[in-house]
């Protein structure tokens, strides 16, 4: 081969090779683009959503002992294929990834289309156009003037709610007027209306691309940068740590994890059914517990979380999610009947705080034992969890005394008993209480770009929305050619109509348009039609 000929050649073989690349380039978008590959991602993402449901996940509470239900192959295989954590394996966000990006694609290639329905609508059609829309109908009616009949067709559909435009033959451009097969410019030529409702549902597909794009994003923020934690709170205890959580299968490892600023737990609270019953679950109303920040960039806040409201606070949400139910004291009522025969009064005491009384006596709550006794130290205890033998531990200070330590029990002691004789003068005893757990477990997620709330209430509450937008509500499209003159001296009319859901409906509105304008109800034709 001649070197005229190589090079003569070779630019030829590089533009073949280079459009080789862009059209397997362009096949490969396509096919990322295409609704049949979102519908399959779709429906793989759901089937492993349900194995999400199906199998419990480690993250759940009492998965440990679900885990212990399976044979050593089942966790084995379950484990490897990452069925224990599925909503965080490897395929389920490369899945996702794959499927944000063919919404994307898929917008962006469809998108066009969708708005040309809205900026440029199609105002007027040939008569094989108008015939070929899902809804057609051909009458002759009265009028002097093809505008008169116009009128009178605008009239019909704005009674059925569209919006009119009307156009006629001369106001065409001369392209316009060849497309339609208007040849003699100087003639009157048809007159055309159209009228549509709805049109923004074009964008209603665009609008729960938006809502996933949402979701998808808002929540692999929130798992990327942020972080689930606990902290209990035990009323008058101050905090500047909280207890991250890590999971892998049946072992949760916590580690310790600074905050920047402190906690302090003023009152935990318990609201129960049967005030006499047990503190567990089936008993209760609602926790509620109250919390001081101290922050020193922001000073101080004080809240209350309870069942049905967390509290947020700096990217940090706060939410109920168990106790240590060991039986513990919101309030007590304490009797003290004086020793010299007085008659017996009564104090209201809260739990970490103290109450002065009029001859200057202190007494301060320090301690709440359910099921009082005494441990191998000769120290306070408690046997059990449970309010058996409840007692309150008091620090009482008469005036230039000493602080001493005073047993109030629930039930009547007798003297005798060190822990239940009179002391500074007074005969002690717990009349009544309040019953709280022993301290409250918040839990807590850190969301520093509020990803999760932009997820649901953005993404989640949008989609629906749009769901709703796009599935109730329709594009709705009207046209009416009035033509030449019939013999009889009536315009040749020919109305059509097209939608792009809820045939039904529309077809409801068409045929009062059809019976407004020649007074009898529609006939139906059976056409080769295709839509616009």
């Amino acid at each position: 081969m001649s070197s005229v000929e190589e090079t003569v050649k070779s630019p030829r073989q590089e533009r073949s090779a280079h459009g080789a690349v862009w059209d397997i380039f362009t096949a490969f978008v396509e096919f990322l683009s295409s609704v049949k590959l979102g519908v399959v991602l779709l429906v793989i993402l759901v089937i492993l959503s349900i194995l999400g449901m199906v199998i419990i996940q480690q993250n759940v509470q009492g998965f440990d002992a679900h885990y212990a239900s399976y044979t050593p192959a089942e966790r084995t295989v379950f484990g490897a294929l990452g069925f224990f954590d599925i909503y965080h394996s490897w395929y389920y966000n490369f899945l996702l990834l794959i499927l944000s990006l063919n919404i994307i694609l898929a917008s962006i290639d469809r998108i066009g289309t969708a708005w040309s329905y809205i900026s440029s609508p199609k105002l007027f059609g040939t008569a094989g156009f108008l015939k070929r829309q899902i809804k057609s109908e051909e009458a002759g009616l009265d009028g002097d003037s093809p505008q008169d009949v116009a009128e009178r067709v605008s009239r019909a559909f704005r009674d059925q709610g569209f919006k009119p435009v009307v156009t006629l033959s001369e106001d065409l451009d001369a392209r316009s007027r060849m497309q339609l097969g208007i040849k003699d410019e100087g003639s009157e030529g048809p007159a055309y209306v159209f009228g549509q409702k709805g049109k923004w549902n074009r964008m209603g597909a665009y609008i729960v691309h938006v809502s996933l794009l949402t979701l998808f994003l808002g929540h692999f923020v929130a798992l990327q940068t942020g972080f689930d934690a606990d902290v209990n709170m035990i009323p008058g205890e101050v905090t500047n740590e909280i207890q991250l959580i890590e999971i892998n299968l049946d072992q949760r490892e916590r580690y310790a994890v600074g905050l920047p600023f402190t906690i302090t737990c003023l009152e935990i609270q318990q609201k129960l059914i049967d005030p006499n019953g047990p503190i567990e679950t089936f008993n209760t109303l609602d926790w509620r517990t109250r919390i001081q920040i101290d922050d020193p960039d922001y000073g101080r806040t004080v809240a209350d979380v309870s069942m049905n409201n967390p509290f947020s606070y700096r990217g940090y949400r706060f939410f109920q999610a168990q106790t240590i139910p060991v039986g513990n004291a919101r309030t007590m009522e304490i009797q003290m009947t004086p020793q010299d025969g007085g008659s017996p009064f009564t104090i209201d005491l809260e739990r970490t705080k103290s109450v002065k009384l009029d001859d200057g006596t202190v007494v301060a709550h320090e301690a709440f034992m359910p099921d009082f006794t005494f441990n191998a130290q000769g120290q306070p205890d408690t046997r059990s969890a449970d309010y058996n033998n409840p007692v309150a531990i008091l620090q009482v200070t008469p005036p230039g005394g000493e602080t001493e330590r005073v047993f109030a029990f629930a039930a009547n002691v007798s003297d005798d008993i060190p822990v239940g004789a009179p002391k500074l003068g007074y005969k002690w005893r717990m009349t009544d209480f309040e019953k709280s757990p022993l301290a409250h477990v918040l839990s807590i997620k850190y969301d520093p770009y509020n990803g999760a709330f932009i997820a649901w209430y953005w993404g989640g509450f949008g989609l629906m929305g749009a769901l709703v937008f796009v599935f109730f509500f329709s594009h709705r499209r009207v046209w009416a050619m009035i033509g030449d003159r019939k013999p009889d001296g009536t315009y040749r009319v020919i109305v059509a109509g097209d939608t792009n859901r809820n045939h039904f409906a529309f077809e409801k509105k068409f045929n009062g348009i059809v019976t407004r304008l020649t007074g009898r109800p529609p006939v139906d034709v059976d056409n080769d039609r295709e839509s616009d």
